[in-house]
């Protein structure tokens, strides 16, 4: 195995200056020689502070693979305006290549920010920090290298390793992908440092949305039941029940960008934004995936323009219970402008007042408490089959949304309540692909996605004024279990191969 640390067409940058929600807003490093930096704790934390601001990017677009590309979510498809067709609307209609410039933005995020995590870990070895602020600042960086990495093998399949840095950039022409099962083997080493070096909340209330313990904890369980590794992820999973964490009373409170919510018990790790100002640190979900025509409507704000990305499928829409609480705060059916209504649908979970146009204070949720108990209850299901501990982990989640205890019995239709429930409980936060890849082969995959395909062709959710559909819109092939490598990559480094099918 080969792991080396930069991508043949990026140009890394040293560090950035942005990072999460009350550790914002540092000098930017970028204008100190590296050699001069990283000699204290504060210097130390503003490159960390920096890895955090990059995974603002990287989380801006993960919808496109995280739902675009599932039965989730569909376009508000602009008949004038054709230009996304090559980029982001290939995510849903299953048309993305090698030359998609989406995909080499995931690839040139991913590993400018290992860069800089490793750049980082490498210089702390010799600054002058107390041990105790020395170990929380590595162990974040771990779980942060641990995370990309985590989402890479599941993109990419087998994947380049990045855990040091190179002092000239001729090496990293020379790369090599390393194989899935090594790619997680780093994973959970990183995790299980990780572990042992952060605390589970830290002291200083300017820290909060930093990595944690349970942060830790519940990506190396979601690992674990990722490579099906069942009795690792029980025993993991269940540490993260002794942190005091708890689900929130009110779902909506998940992503209350208030203070007071902002974070809350049910939080174990999100990215984190600031809106109602012009630092540069907001996000604007909100924006995104708001109908294309709804102006003011959605948002609040007629200026700024709205992506009509995103939509909630009608399948989507039908799989919510009666009386499942949780529907109408996470989507809407249609829209009001000017007296008449619009057909619409739209996520709705991230839709909150704000005072400046494009610059909301909505978080990401990577993890929360209500995954880890459906994590629990999924993990014991597949290692001895349904418990009532397994359910009971299942049912609080349920009983929050206002419904009533499973009814499943048998392992097979445990496992398929608890898969429609991680559906509706995280819905539109970026799941349902790896969810889908978890629980079925590629042919099982491929099969199930183009009969949604084909649903969809049959009766799109939203009206395509007129746009007739591709003959290779929807049609989903095994090989699309994985995202291509990018062409560029391969054009300057024929050792790293493509996927099979691209």
């Amino acid at each position: 195995m080969k792991k080396i640390t930069a991508i043949g067409l990026v140009v890394l940058p040293l560090l950035m200056s942005s990072c999460g929600e009350d550790f914002l807003n540092q000098t930017d490093p970028t204008k100190v020689n590296v050699d001069l930096f990283y000699k204290n704790e504060a210097q130390a934390k503003q490159a960390l502070n920096g890895v955090y601001g990059q995974l603002q990017g990287i989380t801006n677009t993960a919808y496109l693979a995280g739902e675009f590309q599932t039965d989730n979510t569909t376009i508000d498809l602009n008949p004038s305006d054709r230009g996304g067709a090559g980029g982001w609307e290939a995510f849903e209609f299953s048309t993305v290549n090698s030359g998609n410039g989406e995909i080499a933005a995931i690839w040139n995020n991913y590993y400018a920010t290992l860069y800089n995590a490793n750049l980082t870990l490498e210089k702390l070895v010799d600054a002058e920090i107390a041990d105790g602020p020395k170990k929380e600042i590595e162990g974040q960086l771990k779980f942060l290298r641990a995370y990309l990495h985590f989402n890479l093998v599941q993109y990419f399949g087998d994947a380049v390793i990045v855990t040091s840095t190179f002092a000239v950039p001729e090496p990293t022409f020379d790369l090599v992908r390393s194989p899935q099962t090594e790619v997680w083997a780093q994973v959970e080493k990183d995790l299980k440092e990780a572990i042992a070096l952060l605390p589970a909340k830290y002291a200083a209330a300017g820290d909060k949305g930093r990595a944690t313990k349970g942060a830790a904890l519940s990506l190396l369980g979601k690992t674990y039941l990722t490579t099906k590794k069942y009795a690792d992820a029980v025993t993991t999973l269940k540490e993260v029940t002794t942190l005091g964490y708890a689900l929130n009373a009110n779902y909506a409170d998940n992503f209350d960008p208030a203070p007071a919510k902002k974070n809350g018990p049910e939080s174990i790790f999100e990215i984190q934004y600031q809106g109602d100002n012009d630092l540069g640190e907001q996000s604007s979900f909100q924006y995104v995936f708001a109908p294309r025509v709804s102006k003011g409507a959605v948002t609040g704000f007629a200026a700024g323009g709205n992506g009509g990305r995103n939509s909630p499928t009608n399948d989507m829409i039908a799989a919510y219970e009666t009386g499942d609480l949780r529907k109408d705060l996470s989507l809407k059916t249609s829209f009001t402008l000017d007296g008449k209504v619009y057909p619409i649908p739209y996520v709705a979970k991230y839709n909150y007042p704000h005072t400046i146009v494009q610059r909301t204070n909505t978080n990401w949720p990577v993890l929360r408490y209500s995954d880890v108990l459906l994590m629990l209850a999924e993990s014991i299901n597949e290692q001895t089959g349904p418990t009532a501990e397994a359910a009971d982990y299942l049912n609080q989640v349920r009983k929050r949304a206002g419904l009533a205890a499973t009814k499943a019995t048998s392992k097979a239709d445990f496992r398929t309540a608890v898969l429609k429930e991680r559906r509706v409980e995280l819905a539109f936060e970026n799941h349902r692909w790896f969810d889908l890849k978890r629980t079925k082969t590629p042919a099982e995959w491929a099969a199930f996605m183009n009969a949604h395909g084909a649903a969809e062709r049959a009766k799109p959710t939203i009206d395509r004024g007129n746009v007739p559909f591709n003959s290779t819109d929807y049609v989903f092939t095994e090989n699309e279990y994985l995202l291509p490598i990018p062409a560029p990559q391969i054009l300057i480094n024929a050792k790293l191969t493509q996927n099979p099918g691209y």
